[in-house]
């Protein structure tokens, strides 16, 4: 099994930058692992963001988020990241990372590993 733990959300002015991570444990290969982050805001359903292929040879986007967010791994820490800047209000969401074997997935329910998710807010 896979255990996920994001952290590195909080509040944060439009256009600023916040970087989120999603640590993995258990009894699991990481670098086996495609990675993403997927949000969800309020009364809205979840929407992908990004994924990232097993050794970060190939990256995907959302085109809200596209050229603002950068998503990378650290194989050797088990760790994958989320960089976003110039941060909008629709920006706001609780964001969560998952994991699927092998390749990359722009659809949730192909994830079979989730973290609790972490909760982004931007003002103004």
């Amino acid at each position: 099994q896979v255990q996920l733990v994001e952290s590195g959300g909080g509040l944060v002015q439009a256009g600023g930058p916040l970087r989120l991570s999603c640590a993995a444990s258990g009894r699991t290969t990481f670098i086996n692992y495609a990675l993403a982050w997927f949000r969800q805001a309020p009364g809205k359903e979840r929407e992908f963001v990004a994924t990232i292929s097993r050794i970060g040879g190939n990256t995907y986007y959302a085109d809200s988020v596209q050229g603002r967010f950068t998503i990378s791994r650290d194989n050797a820490k088990s760790t994958v990241y989320l960089q976003m800047n110039s941060l909008k209000p629709e920006d706001t969401a609780v964001y969560y990372c998952g994991a699927r074997a092998i390749v990359t997935s722009r659809t949730w329910d192909e994830y079979n590993y989730w973290g609790q998710g972490t909760q982004v807010t931007v003002s103004s």
